[in-house]
Formats: C-alpha cells, sequence, structure tokens
C-alpha cells in the first residue's frame, strides 16, 4: 500500500466505525452532560495524546527515510509501531469499559480518537519499516 492510499484508508475506517456506532449510540439513554476532565476521561485522553504524538512522529519518520541514510530511521520506525499499538490497545479497552456514550464523563471519544490515532501511527510505522527495508538493500 502506498502512502498516496493512507488517507483514503484512514477516512473508509472512520465513516466504517461511525456506521457500526450509530445504531448503538441511538440506543443510549441520554443523561445531563458532564463537562471537564473527569477521571473517566483523564485515561483515554492520554492514550488519545500519544497516540496523536505517535502520528506526528510516524509522519516525520516516513518522510526521512530515504533522505539520510539508514541512520537510527529503524529505531525510530520501530517506536511508531509500539507507541500506536499501545495507543490502539489502551483506546479498545478503555471503550470496552466505558458505560454510557459520548458527554456522560466515561471517556468514549477519546478511546476512540485513541483508536483511529493509533490505527494510523501502526500504517505509518509499518510504512516507514518497509521503506528503511527497502533503502537498506539498495544501500
Amino acid at each position: 500500500m502506498s502512502a498516496r492510499h493512507l488517507p483514503a484508508v484512514v477516512a473508509t475506517a472512520l465513516f466504517a466505525s461511525i456506521a457500526v456506532a450509530a445504531p448503538a449510540t441511538a440506543s443510549i439513554h441520554h443523561s445531563a452532560a458532564t463537562t471537564g476532565l473527569t477521571s473517566g476521561r483523564l485515561g483515554p485522553t492520554s492514550t488519545a495524546l500519544l497516540g496523536l504524538i505517535a502520528v506526528v512522529f510516524g509522519v516525520r519518520v516516513l518522510a526521512r527515510v530515504g533522505r539520510n541514510g539508514p541512520g537510527n530511521i529503524r529505531n525510530q520506525a520501530v517506536l511508531t509501531l509500539v507507541s500506536g499499538l499501545i495507543s490502539l490497545a489502551l483506546g479498545s479497552w478503555f471503550a470496552a469499559t466505558a458505560e454510557g456514550g459520548p458527554g456522560t464523563g466515561n471517556g468514549i471519544v477519546g478511546a476512540w480518537a485513541a483508536m483511529v490515532f493509533g490505527l494510523v501511527a501502526l500504517v505509518l510505522g509499518a510504512l516507514a519499516l518497509n521503506r528503511y527495508r527497502s533503502v537498506d538493500r539498495i544501500g
């Protein structure tokens, strides 16, 4: 898969997750919205932040693969993969254990954001590692 297809894959995955989650959120009993950073939102929010950092790091690593020689690009690509996997796994766990829907203070939105960012970081890390291996064989 080339990097040109990445936005289309991410958009498709996002729309598919919304389509799957729409019937489930329609049956949730509405309650008063909770504001602020509650204890239920702290974990998913920090996990989503880790995923966002992994995505930014993955984009930078992917852009540097062929420029400055091998260097420590492999280590950075592996770090992106590990960070993305952690974000995806913890986001999935937080989403599975959250009770209630968006606005209840349980962090379901942060958990979904962490899963999306983790998935994108995994793809970026895999692409960077694949390009590193092809550049390493040539050079």
